[in-house]
């Protein structure tokens, strides 16, 4: 919840606006939208593997792999953004082609943009939130730390 009003510095309660329970300022009434972040998710494939994440201390689902993936800056282009997570997170600099899916999540806050990633330039190091890499057989994945991420798996055979 937004505690205080961007608008006015006031505090916030819970209201019913618009059918919805919404932060609303108690001075100024300024209803504060809270609206989903966007993140993006790179998948990187080499022949009939998938090259997955380890999600280390500190994330959700640590302990399970995941697409390299991370949030959009304000300003920033999706596929830049892509671009910029599947390096920060495996150390390869990869060309982003066609977006592959979007998925949200009932009472989720994120909305997921998958993209292909082709490798262009690197060696492959678990960095930033991941403790691992692994090449996994794309129908025989690890335990996967999100539902989209399984449903993604699944459609992979179609994303070249």
């Amino acid at each position: 919840m937004q505690p205080f009003c961007m608008r006015c510095g006031n505090e916030t309660a819970i209201a019913v606006v618009e059918g919805r329970d919404r932060p609303r300022c108690v001075a100024c009434g300024f209803v504060h939208y809270l609206d989903p972040k966007v993140a993006v998710a790179v998948v990187i494939l080499r022949e009939d593997h998938v090259l997955l994440g380890l999600r280390g201390p500190g994330t959700r689902e640590p302990g399970k792999w995941s697409f390299p993936a991370g949030f959009v800056e304000r300003g920033e282009e999706l596929e830049a953004a892509a671009a910029r997570e599947a390096l920060e997170e495996t150390g390869l600099t990869v060309r982003i082609g066609r977006l592959i899916a979007l998925r949200s999540a009932a009472g989720e806050a994120v909305i997921t943009a998958f993209y292909h990633g082709e490798i262009v330039d690197g060696i492959a190091a678990a960095s930033d939130d991941l403790e691992d890499l692994g090449w996994f057989p794309v129908g025989e994945p690890p335990e996967l730390a999100f539902p989209h991420d399984y449903e993604i798996m699944a459609a992979i055979v179609t994303v070249d």
